[in-house]
């Protein structure tokens, strides 16, 4: 399985998220590949935001090495599951695919810890640690929820 875990500049939410699923998966062996990205490009090439490194690496996950990227129309081919942080880059997400297959891709990842409630994750960007240690709990019960509701990898 490929999830995509998808914000707006790819280097607070999205990272945290992709650090989040892969440890979880390498704790329970699953055969899982994990990848973040932005519908916005501003910091294409960057690693992710020092404050998203600093509550990642407090809970155990090193996300230093993540690479801030674009999403483009190809990830809809390349990945089996594609994670919106939040309601408008879902809509930006379906707004680019390309036929209802890669729509059917799209979800919210928050709707795997509160189902249909269409809750975002805050961007924490503006914010202080306490903002990025609460977008971190948001992603790490959603994503166990995630975990038990998906079949083994």
């Amino acid at each position: 399985m490929r999830v995509l875990m998808v914000c707006l500049g790819n280097i607070c939410r999205s990272p945290l998220a992709e650090g989040i699923l892969r440890a979880k998966a390498n704790k329970k062996g699953w055969a899982i590949e994990v990848d973040s990205a932005g519908t916005g490009g501003w910091h294409a090439g960057e690693t992710p935001d020092r404050r998203s490194q600093k509550i990642a690496s407090e809970h155990g996950i090193d996300i230093s090495n993540q690479k801030a990227r674009k999403f483009k129309r190809q990830d809809f081919d390349e990945f089996d599951l594609i994670l919106a942080m939040d309601t408008e880059n879902m809509k930006d997400l379906l707004l680019l695919a390309p036929n209802e297959k890669a729509r059917n891709k799209v979800k919210l990842i928050l709707n795997y810890l509160n189902p249909n409630k269409n809750q975002n994750v805050p961007d924490p960007y503006y914010g202080q640690m306490a903002d990025f240690e609460k977008v971190y709990n948001l992603l790490d019960q959603a994503l166990e929820q995630f975990i038990l509701a998906t079949p083994k990898a």
